[in-house]
């Protein structure tokens, strides 16, 4: 349900005057350092010369997640970026505190991204979410959020929010990845809590932590143009690929032994029910049981570690709609030959990935090889790391 909103204006910051048509770059004070100096997130305000929507771009909410930081500072950089009308609100660095320290989490090890909306009176971490909320969400129609995998995972470039709401349906499509994964997102997470206060808002999540990776990158920028682009607030026509798939369903395919992986597919790869995913092997390279596709999906986020323990999550599929051919979509991409065939082969050189061997040949060489069933940990946003 929504709730009543308490607007702030654009143009005004900290009793600083950004008039119409120009672009200031301010500081948010969202709290101090032990040694009582202010910490303050730098923010660029730009301002068209016509009214019209006011949209926040962030990134690093965790503060390990610099992908978005990269394509935020392009877009700032890009002299070709100029509003026709409304007002961006731009943010590389959300959590600052955690982002000096190389970590995802804040000093008080709570999650920035499970505290929203926040208490003026509560932990570090819901202080610094009231602050973001009263002074960044309060003044915009609508919300970006960039993300990445947590650590020794990684993401293909997906666009992750609640359908059911118009408007953030609308973002999602606009944004331009081929795949949309459809959710509210966890509780306390700030896209759910900025769509709560009737702010529209959709993340975008892809590749590593620690890194700015040029495809991601080329993705995150491309889809917030496109975004403000379908707002008439940019000049020119929306990039987008052939065809977008919305998953309403993920899992994670679980080890259930321990051992050495070699991997078959990569971030991205659209697959079909019981295709060979990893093979596990001993460290000598013995292979001792090989994990395989549920259903039909896409391979949106993988384990980068090969090396695992019973339980571990080595990929997370999203379920293609029900009459989709994985086939068909790989031809599409193909025919393409665009930014998304270059992220895939991107990506995957983060990973050894090689055609799986026969089975039955493996069985003949090896009769302790099994087939490995698959466990989950569970369906949808939960599954996945935000």
């Amino acid at each position: 349900m929504t709730k009543p909103r308490r607007r702030k204006p654009i143009d005004q910051w900290n009793g600083e005057s950004i008039p119409a048509g120009q672009s200031r770059d301010v500081k948010l004070a969202v709290s101090e350092s032990y040694s009582s100096m202010n910490v303050k997130i730098p923010i660029h305000i730009r301002r068209a010369e016509e009214d019209g929507p006011v949209v926040f771009v962030t990134a690093a909410l965790h503060g390990d997640e610099i992908n978005g930081t990269g394509a935020i500072r392009e877009l700032i950089q890009d002299v070709d970026f100029q509003l026709l009308r409304g007002s961006v609100i731009l943010v590389p660095v959300l959590n600052i505190l955690a982002f000096d320290r190389h970590s995802r989490y804040l000093p008080d090890r709570r999650d920035l991204n499970r505290s929203f909306p926040g208490s003026a009176n509560g932990s570090l971490a819901s202080r610094m979410a009231r602050i973001i909320f009263d002074e960044i969400v309060s003044r915009c129609d609508y919300g970006i959020d960039l993300h990445t995998a947590s650590v020794r995972r990684t993401n293909y470039p997906n666009v992750r929010g609640d359908l059911s709401n118009p408007e953030v349906s609308r973002l999602a499509k606009a944004f331009g990845s081929e795949i949309i994964m459809n959710g509210k997102g966890p509780a306390g997470a700030f896209r759910r809590e900025a769509c709560n206060s009737g702010c529209p808002t959709i993340i975008m999540e892809g590749g590593e932590v620690w890194k700015v990776e040029p495809g991601i990158v080329e993705s995150a920028a491309r889809g917030v143009r496109n975004v403000l682009r379908d707002l008439q607030m940019l000049d020119g026509e929306p990039e987008s690929p052939d065809y977008q798939v919305i998953v309403d369903k993920s899992t994670w395919v679980r080890a259930e032994r321990g051992g050495f992986l070699k991997f078959h597919v990569k971030p991205g790869d659209i697959i079909e029910k019981d295709q060979p995913l990893a093979t596990n092997t001993t460290l000598l390279g013995r292979e001792r049981s090989m994990l395989y596709a549920p259903f039909d999906s896409v391979v949106i986020g993988m384990t980068t570690l090969p090396a695992i323990s019973p339980g571990e999550p080595i990929c997370n599929l999203g379920m293609l709609p029900e009459g989709t051919k994985p086939s068909q979509i790989r031809r599409f991409r193909r025919e393409e030959d665009g930014l998304e065939g270059q992220v895939v082969e991107e990506l995957s050189t983060n990973l050894v990935v090689v055609e799986p061997c026969d089975e039955a040949a493996q069985l003949k060489m090896n009769p302790h090889h099994q087939r490995e069933s698959n466990s989950h940990s569970g369906t949808g946003e939960s599954a996945a790391a935000e």
